[in-house]
Formats: structure tokens, sequence, C-alpha cells
């Protein structure tokens, strides 16, 4: 038996915050049930690689759930849900506390449905606050993080294009939705999981504050150094890139003996990581010469075999290829209807020593689990075939 069997979810999540949430849960063994408008929500969509539109995204995020496609103003919509609740466990929603109300997914309106229901929630900003009912998406929570602003230049921030807070929002929904599980387990009681963006992106971005709090610094960008460590870079080879993240003294002596420069070691420039954060520029353009005249993989080879932390830098097209990546199994190929080939989708990247998961599951089609979901629910074949023919309901072939 997988950790979460027997634990029902309703992901009514779009994007990435809360479906990433079910999908964790769903990784192992939860059974996630993603609840649909009928047509398929707008976050199918984006970056489609497959006949009906479904994007890249989608495929990863609903992995190994089932779908529901229905009219969810409706009348007969809201019955639906309302006995769909009834067997639940977690239902996640990630949208504001006034749309949450709306459609009857606040945890009041779910506690008189089932009263011990844990209700999980992501907003942009948070419950409280003059930006509280407002939405927005991962780049805003890096901006109002202070990241952006010491990523790039000092004349263009720039962000990151892997949509971190995100998926960090995600985890730690994930996270809480556990914490919870287990507080029910004690007191028998359910209760609401709030997280959001603001907040992810301001904890993984604290000792930035703290820092400024305690060290009256205004940090500025410098491109890929660090103002806190060095040579902390991306290096040309003869070949492509690398890079390098060399902290604390016993790594920095080891690159120094490395690169030839022993010296470096006792030199006062260097003295620590911060010193050498702020004589990083001289510390890069050694190792860069350094680098020119190896190709990557001896480059990472050298470096690796003297224990200095240093990787490729890889396009995409080359990280599901990587020998590291398939030695570690993080990918099973799953084939999705109507695309050229078997998706690469990661599962959750953590292993528990006790726990096999299945083989996963591909992301849903709109509808594709309408029928045997709504037969669980106690309704007939005749009841499900008007629903669908009334437009409350979509099954797959639809």
């Amino acid at each position: 038996m997988k950790p979460l069997s027997g634990i029902r979810v309703l992901d009514f999540g779009r994007y990435i915050a809360g479906p990433y949430c079910a999908a964790l849960l769903a990784d192992y063994g939860a059974d996630v049930i993603r609840v649909e408008r009928v047509g398929g929500n707008e976050d199918r969509f984006p970056v489609p690689v497959a006949e009906d539109g479904a994007g890249a995204g989608f495929l990863q995020m609903n992995r190994n759930k089932r779908s529901l496609a229905l009219s969810l103003g409706s009348v007969e919509g809201q019955a639906i849900v309302k006995r769909l609740v009834a067997t639940a466990d977690i239902v996640v929603a990630n949208m504001p506390a006034d749309a949450l109300a709306k459609a009857g997914l606040d945890l009041e309106s779910l506690r008189a449905t089932k009263p011990d229901i844990i209700l999980v929630t992501a907003s942009a900003f948070g419950e409280q606050g003059p930006m509280a009912g407002r939405v927005g998406f991962d780049a805003v929570g890096q901006a109002m993080s202070g990241v952006v602003r010491l990523t790039g230049t000092p004349d263009q921030p720039y962000r990151a294009q892997v949509n971190y807070v995100d998926f960090g929002t995600a985890i730690h929904c994930a996270f809480g939705a556990m914490v919870a599980l287990r507080e029910r387990d004690r007191t028998g009681l359910g209760q609401q999981v709030s997280g959001s963006l603001l907040g992810t992106a301001t904890a993984m971005s604290n000792a930035l504050s703290i820092d400024y709090a305690l060290n009256g610094v205004e940090r500025v960008p410098m491109g890929n150094r660090s103002f806190g460590s060095g040579p902390t870079d991306v290096f040309a080879t003869r070949d492509g890139w690398i890079i390098t993240q060399v902290v604390s003294n016993p790594i920095f002596a080891r690159w120094a003996k490395l690169v030839g420069a022993p010296e470096l070691i006792d030199d006062p420039r260097y003295v620590d990581d911060m010193a050498r954060g702020d004589n990083g520029e001289a510390l890069s353009a050694r190792m860069a010469a350094w680098c020119a005249t190896r190709t990557t993989e001896e480059a990472i080879e050298t470096l690796g075999a003297a224990r200095i932390p240093a990787g490729p830098v890889l396009d995409p097209s080359q990280v599901m290829a990587h020998p590291q990546v398939q030695a570690m199994g993080y990918v099973e190929h799953v084939r999705y209807p109507g695309t050229p080939a078997p998706a690469p989708i990661v599962g959750a990247p953590i292993a528990l020593s006790g726990a096999v998961r299945d083989p996963m599951q591909r992301a849903p089609q709109s509808g594709e689990h309408s029928a045997a979901i709504l037969a669980e629910l106690g309704y007939s074949a005749d009841e499900i075939a008007a629903m669908v023919a009334a437009g409350v309901v979509q099954l797959a072939s639809a």
C-alpha cells in the first residue's frame, strides 16, 4: 500500500501552485480528481504539445490524476461538487478568498458538507493586507522578493525562466497538507492551509533581507557572480559552459591549488567568502583562463576529482539524456494521446526507502474519468447520460 492510499484530493487548482501540490500527493498514492470546466480549463493549453492542445506544463502538473469535467456554475454541477466533497479528505484551490467563497469552496461552505475537510489554498499575496484580493503569477513573487533586482546587471534586472516561486508554493502547500492530515489524526478536526506566492518568495530570499537589516548593505547585481563567495560564476569552455560555486576556505584552497595559484590561499584579498565575493572579478578571470583551454567534460571531471562544486550548463534538450539524471531514475516516459512521442515526466524527486511508487499515469484528457467518478458517487447511467446531454458534464469522447 502506498503512503497516501485512501486519501482523496479534489484539485480545483490552476496552472502550477495548486496542481503541482496535488500532483505530489498523487505521486504517493492519493486519489486526486482534477475538477475542471467542460472543455478544459485555460491552464491545459500553454505551450501545446498534443493534438488536443494539451501543454507541456499540464502534462507535468497533472500526472497520476483523474479528470471530472462539469459546468461548475450550474445547479447540477454544484450538487455534484457537494456530493464529491462529502467523499474527500483534501480540497486544493489556488484562488483569492472571494473567488473561493463564490465557488462554494471556502472552509465554512466545505465544512457544512464535510466537517473534517482540509482546505489547501494558494493565493498571490496572502489572506490579509492591501493586495490580498489581487491576482498574480510567479514573476510578481520573484520581483517583490528582491531577487529580480539582484539578478542580471545593474541596468537590467532579470527574472528566472523557471517558475520557482510557484513550485516552492506548491511544495509548501503539500507540506502543510501533510501537517494538517497529521493534526486531523490527533484531533479529528480539519482546517485551512494557506500559502502564497509572496510568502514563498520572501521565505526563499529571506537571507537577503537579514543581510540588509543587520549589515546595512544594499547588494547590487553582478551577473552570475556572487557577493558572498568566489569564484562563483559561469565560464566558457572550449565546447560549452560550466558553473562553479566555490564556498568555504577548504574548497577555495583546493581550487587555488588546482588552477596553479596556491599563493591565493594566504592572499588577504581572499581571506574569507565575503572577501572573495568582493574581489570576485579577479577570481573569475583566473578561472575563465583555466576553463578556456579545456572541454566541458575535462573541466567537470577535473573539478569533480578535486571535490570542487561544478556542473555543466546544459541546454533543455540535453537534460534528460544526462547520465546522472538517467541514473537517478527521475524521468518516466509517458504517452499522452496525440503527442509525437512519449513525454519525459519527472515525478516527485524524493525516494522513500519503505515505499514504492507505481508506474506513472499520464495526465487525463478533459472529462476522461467523468463517468467513472459520477458512478462512484451513486449516479446511474441514465442520470449521467442526461447530464451529458444537458451540457452539465463532459465525457472524454464528447
